[in-house]
């Protein structure tokens, strides 16, 4: 049981199938069963880790990065051996800090990306970054400052790549119009919210994906838990927080319809969920975010799933979209 590669959009570089996110590191997974997971991917071949300046809910921002630096410095060429992305936008709030200066709250700003880039490369205890996403938009910022910022760094490099997350369309066409101006390579992956029960991506950012030769990094692939068999948890006892609960009950039927498909086919709702991103070309790896080594194994399951067409139909009526691309969902 393994991954498979491929590339990232229409780059050189190859990543697995499935990229491991980190933001459970810290806060639902200790620092033990982080390093087990981390593991456990390798051997697994996945070898794209994702995470961000900011992650370490539960404890205080950067948090997380230090786990993988602390699991990075054990050797044993676990550096070599993966693509690694980080993200910067965010305000950093940690307890060491001075109060941070109004031009370092979020943003894009030359001199943020610098800082935090440094910041991020002490805590991962490495001298370069693979991937670093724009974690969010800027529109304040000029193109020509961030831009500028991100080819300071490749040249001393300190990053490989640069990446996008929760952009739209037109923020993905804009900052590769902008990097082509500068002769640059510009974005090669988007990372956002794409699943089953939220497919508005389909709209504008999917073709604008395809159009730039960009990957698509689906986080949140399960909808929270909510396509992880959220039914069968609920009504077994298993999770009963309140606005979990709610949300169930609010959709039960489309829910039973979706669980009685995936039993039918006789995967889990989890697994299948994954494979229905993976059918799609544009995507390259969906973000997993295991708790448990279990879990782990259950996503690269998930990678070797086929659906065929009367299954991919029954799914669109279970789950409809956005009405295909614009301006053909709402325009002739």
């Amino acid at each position: 049981m393994s991954v498979t590669h491929t590339r990232l959009g229409h780059h050189g570089v190859k990543v697995s199938n499935l990229c491991l996110g980190t933001m459970n590191f810290g806060w639902h997974t200790s620092e033990e069963d982080s390093f087990h997971i981390m593991d456990r991917a390798l051997e697994l071949g996945i070898n794209f880790f994702d995470t961000a300046d900011v992650y370490g809910w539960g404890g205080e921002a950067g948090s997380t990065e230090e786990i993988i630096g602390r699991w990075l410095a054990q050797g044993g060429g676990r550096r070599e051996a993966i693509v690694l992305a980080t993200k910067v936008y965010g305000t950093m709030k940690r307890k060491a800090n001075r109060p941070e200066p109004n031009s370092d709250g979020p943003g894009l700003s030359a001199y943020k990306i610098r800082k935090h880039c440094e910041a991020s490369l002490a805590r991962l205890q490495t001298d370069h970054v693979d991937l670093y996403q724009m974690h969010h938009i800027d529109r304040d910022c000029p193109w020509d400052e961030i831009w500028q910022s991100f080819d300071v760094l490749v040249q001393q490099g300190k990053i490989v790549y640069a990446g996008s997350s929760n952009f739209a369309g037109w923020d993905i066409a804009t900052a590769c119009q902008e990097a082509a101006r500068r002769g640059r390579t510009g974005l090669v992956s988007e990372q956002s919210i794409y699943n089953l029960e939220n497919r508005m991506l389909e709209l504008e950012v999917i073709p604008a994906c395809r159009h730039y030769g960009m990957g698509l990094l689906p986080w949140s692939p399960l909808a929270g838990g909510f396509l992880g068999g959220a039914l069968e948890k609920h009504d077994g006892g298993r999770r009963t927080e309140e606005n979990f609960a709610a949300r169930v009950e609010s959709k039960r039927a489309q829910l039973q319809r979706w669980e009685d498909l995936c039993r039918r086919i006789g995967h889990p709702p989890a697994e299948v969920a994954l494979a229905w991103l993976l059918h799609n070309p544009v995507v390259t790896a969906p973000i997993i975010g295991p708790r448990t080594v279990e879990q782990i194994d259950s996503a690269v399951r998930a990678a070797a799933i086929e659906l065929d067409a009367e299954t991919l139909k029954a799914l669109d009526e279970i789950f409809p979209g956005p009405g295909g691309e614009a301006p053909g969902a709402y325009a002739w």
